[in-house]
């Protein structure tokens, strides 16, 4: 049985580790099974619900989110990538579903409840920021796509979605495709900040970027949370909440070794430097041929938006097919 996949990112900025193990390696991995319809939206309608006064940091950082794509490994010959605003079918199918959710059951949803108290909107919430997880059920409809990756947190938007997919099916007819939801592994939906504060956040400054350089990634590493009381070298220290460590469990390959580098720190007589130069390394040999490659890609920007003109023109194609069985099934597709 074939699945088709939606899923995506905000560009706000360039993607970081966080993005790369919550959801890019996946990406790539089900791209490689021929059984899986892949799309890949770049939401800037959904980035402007909360910068439309700054739109410009939404509109530069399109192509950035491109190359970071295609770096990874995503190809648009198996995958289709598309820009959020190009596809005028997903703001109609927005309007039509927001008749079927009340004000209510928007204000309940604890994901937006919790963004728009991080976000200090109060009375100020933007509209289009409150209504946004009806928008997201707009674009997972329009491409009917029954699997969508997401982490814990995102869950009560995938379930209003359901709730939409379910109550247009019923008062209308069964055209649309109910999704289910595909989790990260345990542990592994989340990657923290380098300072060890929370999840790794374009906001919070404390990220290391998938185009970040090799000296970049050095001065990060380097000032990265460890032990705040592993004072000297012989000293006991503690491995767990040591972000490096957290960053070897994630990254390292060699399980055994770094598993005896956890006993010596425990015990004493293992430094931090010497533990961060090994994390360097580490993730040295995980992404320098991929920032060689986005280096590569970046020097032709023309050929990076003509990929997303060109998944933008295949997915406006599947959203008109869905939009008009949508008209149909709601008896508005006057001239058909």
């Amino acid at each position: 049985m074939k699945n088709t996949i939606l899923t995506g990112d905000r560009p706000t900025g360039r993607l970081h580790l966080g993005h790369y193990v919550g959801s890019l390696k996946k990406r790539v991995e089900m791209q490689a099974d021929p059984n899986n319809e892949l799309y890949i939206m770049i939401a800037d309608m959904q980035a402007l619900t909360d910068n439309a006064k700054n739109p410009e940091k939404v509109s530069s950082n399109v192509l950035e989110v491109a190359l970071d794509y295609l770096a990874v490994g995503l190809d648009p010959s198996k995958t289709t990538l598309f820009i959020q605003s190009q596809i005028p079918q997903l703001a109609e199918l927005t309007m039509y579903f927001l008749n079927l959710v009340s004000v209510g059951r928007v204000r309940r949803n604890p994901t937006v409840k919790s963004e728009i108290e991080q976000k200090n909107f109060g009375e100020g919430v933007p509209t289009g920021f409150f209504i946004y997880p009806v928008s997201q059920a707009a674009d997972i409809t329009a491409f009917k796509a029954n699997l969508v990756p997401v982490g814990e947190d995102q869950k009560p938007m995938l379930e209003q979605t359901q709730e939409i997919v379910h109550s247009f099916n019923n008062i209308y007819k069964p055209v649309l495709v109910e999704p289910k939801a595909v989790l990260p592994p345990k542990g592994m939906g989340r990657l923290p900040g380098i300072d060890g504060n929370g999840k790794m956040s374009k906001s919070l400054g404390n990220g290391i970027y998938i185009a970040d350089s090799a000296d970049v990634i050095k001065k990060k590493v380097m000032s990265m949370y460890t032990d705040p009381n592993h004072i000297h070298v012989e000293d006991p220290g503690q491995v767990e909440g040591n972000m490096v460590f957290t960053y070897l469990d994630v990254f390292g390959t060699d399980k055994e070794y770094i598993a005896k580098l956890k006993d010596n720190y425990r015990r004493g007589g293992l430094g931090d430097v010497k533990i961060k130069r090994y994390l360097i390394d580490v993730l040295e040999a995980e992404f320098a041929p991929i920032r060689t490659k986005r280096e590569e890609l970046a020097k032709d920007p023309a050929a990076i938006m003509e990929i997303l003109q060109k998944g933008s023109q295949q997915a406006e194609m599947v959203a008109a097919q869905t939009l008009a069985q949508v008209k149909e099934a709601m008896g508005i597709a006057y001239f058909s």
